[in-house]
């Protein structure tokens, strides 16, 4: 698979853009309701995508591996999806079509997270979820608000 078509897997949802919180002491991992500072949470798009990177410094490029080991990548992931042999579920954009899908399935983060820019940094325990349970799910039933 080339990148261009890996990165198409990325189905835009920004849950891999979610603030991570690592405990000192343990090493666990918590996730929060808060975005990365370059993410427009309304589109769930990064604001300077390209250079990523270089502004950063914890920015992770998912590839094959990391897909199938990071265990705050959540279940709906498209890379994850793919890397683990699965097939895409019709809310995915390569599936349906559109972008929009991911948000009316619920699966995207526009509808409940914030941006860390609007937080102090001190302030971030106050956004942990319980591993994406406190955020909304996908429908059971294949179709989301406005599904087809």
């Amino acid at each position: 698979m080339s990148r261009s078509e890996w990165e198409s897997l990325c189905d835009g949802c920004a849950r891999c853009c979610l603030v991570k919180l690592e405990d000192e002491d343990t090493g666990d991992i918590y996730l929060t309701r808060l975005t990365c500072r370059m993410l427009t949470v309304r589109t769930c798009r990064c604001s300077d995508y390209e250079h990523r990177f270089a502004k950063m410094h914890d920015c992770i490029e998912i590839d094959p591996q990391k897909a199938r080991e990071l265990s705050w990548l959540p279940a709906t992931c498209g890379y994850r999806i793919v890397a683990e042999g699965r097939d895409l579920p019709w809310w995915h954009p390569l599936i349906s079509g559109t972008p929009e899908t991911v948000h009316q399935a619920g699966i995207s983060v526009a509808s409940f997270a914030m941006n860390e820019k609007r937080v102090k940094e001190e302030n971030y325990v106050r956004y942990i979820i319980d591993d994406l349970k406190d955020a909304p799910s996908p429908p059971r039933n294949g179709k989301g608000r406005g599904g087809k």
